[in-house]
């Protein structure tokens, strides 16, 4: 009897231990389902240029692959360029992921673009959008055509989630007037977070990601932080519209001054290094592919090839060959016909400059050009200069039409007159010596 109820006593510890596995397991369980949603936040920061768009594409298709539930693009910028966030735009309004655009700061120019192509927005009280003006890198207007294409593209974006266009097309067009917003005629309308509130442009204010993500629904989910990589930030920089011609020109004057310099030193290396980060950036970013590289290393070699081939037409081929190659890095052709026409301008005044300061008799050249010249300071002489000669009187031996012989001090000298006509065994002087030219005149008794 004992030992049947010291085998119930072991049965029952072990369903109850069965049991609290059971239930631990279940917990486990019921966790991982209340955690499976995931929350990718995409930092949308600085300066909106092709690097960045980079980066957000390949952040949304990491959330894609990963089955994120929801993306929060978190908003401080200025703006940029244009090409670059209809670039980012197209991409967030192609995922199936519902979107958010939290402005924690600013969101100007081509940010509020952006933030327009979220499913929603929302910001954080005291932070701003608006202010959306097209220029051009010169701080201009982009011209009447650009700026209808972008007062298009705010009010598509507007109405894509059911928006009052006219705030949109406030932001970008100074003409339009709406005074009870700080924006009369003349002027361009930046939204408070609490004015974006009012007019239907922000859905919520919020403070924290906290917040946010309990005003979402997500407050269990698990966050996904997207940093942007090393080489993604140097591609950022790289593909800046203002830093593009300010490598263009490093790497032309580079190239050009090494030309004058003896072996390969350091412009040499500035110019190679200045290109190679060019198309590094642009690589990364997704712009420039391999062709652009053939075409660069074809278009050196034949500029390198027209020092030793007369006839100009491989310089001409391997000049196209680089433009070529730079034109295929950018899907902007008016910023980089720009950025090589800076560049152009920067490498002739740079190489006048050498060439009047410094000489070009160093580096490729001297191998190249005949720098030696045969002058008297060398001791080189091409005529002795007869000029103890003169004073002299002697008899032509020949006549003088106008140049012929004459004898003085027995010694027979060929001999010109200055232009006239002197006949033979008349009486001469010696007026001037010029080299080998000896000039005589006659002297009348």
């Amino acid at each position: 009897m004992k030992k049947s109820v010291h085998g119930l006593k072991k049965i029952s510890s072990l369903l109850f231990l069965f049991l609290l596995l059971f239930i631990f397991n279940f917990n486990v369980n019921y966790s991982g389902a209340k955690n499976d949603q995931i929350v990718y936040f995409i930092p949308v920061e600085d300066t909106v240029e092709q690097g960045l768009a980079s980066f957000i594409d390949r952040s949304i298709d990491e959330a894609e692959e990963i089955g994120a539930s929801y993306i929060v693009f978190e908003m401080n910028t200025p703006g940029g360029a244009v090409d670059a966030a209809e670039k980012i735009a197209k991409r967030m309004r192609e995922t199936k992921i519902p979107t958010t655009a939290f402005i924690n700061n600013t969101a100007k120019s081509a940010g509020a673009y952006l933030a327009l192509n979220a499913d929603q927005i929302v910001m954080v009280p005291h932070s701003t959008m608006g202010s959306a003006a097209i220029i051009d890198l010169q701080g201009n207007t982009a011209g009447k055509k650009a700026e209808s294409a972008w007062f298009a593209d705010m009010k598509s974006s507007a109405e894509l989630n059911k928006r009052d266009p006219k705030y949109a097309l406030a932001m970008a067009d100074e003409n339009i007037d709406l005074p009870e917003y700080g924006a009369g005629k003349g002027s361009l309308l930046t939204l408070t977070a609490e004015q974006a509130l009012e007019v239907g442009y922000c859905e919520q204010i919020l403070s924290t990601r906290s917040e946010l993500l309990e005003y979402l629904g997500l407050s269990g989910a698990t966050i996904e932080q997207m940093d942007v990589s090393f080489a993604e930030k140097l591609a950022r920089f790289i593909t800046n519209p203002y830093v593009v011609p300010i490598l263009l020109s490093i790497g032309s004057l580079g190239l050009v001054m090494e030309l004058y310099s003896p072996g390969f030193g350091v412009p040499g290396f500035m110019g190679l290094s200045a290109l190679i980060l060019f198309f590094y950036g642009h690589m990364v970013a997704g712009l420039a592919g391999m062709e652009s590289i053939i075409l660069l290393v074809i278009g050196i070699i034949l500029i390198v090839l027209e020092f030793f081939v007369p006839g100009g037409i491989m310089g001409f081929i391997g000049v196209g060959s680089i433009v070529t190659s730079l034109l295929l890095a950018t899907d902007n052709i008016g910023n980089m016909i720009f950025s090589i026409l800076v560049a152009l301008l920067v490498t002739i005044i740079g190489s006048v400059i050498l060439f009047k300061f410094f000489g070009y008799e160093k580096g490729i050249f001297k191998k190249l050009i005949l720098f030696d010249a045969t002058s008297s300071d060398k001791g080189y002489v091409s005529n002795t200069n007869r000029s103890d000669l003169v004073g002299l009187e002697g008899m032509t031996s020949t006549p003088l039409r106008p140049s012929g012989t004459a004898i003085f001090n027995e010694e027979r000298i060929d001999v010109v007159t200055e232009g006239g006509f002197i006949g033979k065994g008349k009486k001469v002087k010696i007026i001037k010596t010029e080299g080998s030219r000896i000039v005589v005149r006659e002297i009348n008794e």
